[in-house]
């Protein structure tokens, strides 16, 4: 019996993704699968690459960046250039998001700020509203 196998539409609906999506994969290069007639044939070292790109993906890494970690690896080998790179991309990521987070911050703490002020300037005009509102109904009364 052979090497088990996957569709597209297999991968699609276990990664989430479109079969657009997979066939751009291919297109690139970063997957290799085989035909059989018509039908896209992928392996599961296919499917490993699929599921690496998409991890890539959800921690921030590029899909160049991404295939480039996972180009480096060598079945055997001992990583560790591959490894050094990962930790590297993840710190260059990390200090990023936290330049993001920071930012983010300063900007609701700025929001924060226009939103009481506005809230103050909003209770400043009701109040002022329902002074002129009592004035001018005082007079009125009187002459009724």
């Amino acid at each position: 019996m052979g090497e088990r196998s996957y569709s597209i539409s297999e991968l699609a609906r276990e990664f989430g993704i479109t079969t657009r999506t997979i066939r751009f994969y291919e297109e690139k290069g970063y997957i290799h699968p085989r035909r059989e007639g018509r039908q896209r044939r992928y392996t599961p070292a296919d499917r490993v690459r699929i599921k690496l790109i998409l991890r890539g993906k959800r921690i921030g890494l590029s899909l160049a960046e991404s295939v480039e970690i996972i180009d480096m690896y060598e079945p055997g080998a001992s990583n560790a250039a591959q490894l050094a790179s990962l930790i590297e991309r993840i710190a260059e990521r990390r200090t990023r998001l936290l330049r993001q987070r920071a930012d983010l911050d300063a900007m609701l703490e700025s929001l924060d700020q226009v939103e009481r002020l506005c809230r103050e300037a909003l209770e400043d005009r009701r109040a002022e509203d329902s002074a002129r509102a009592a004035a001018t109904a005082s007079p009125a009364r009187r002459h009724a």
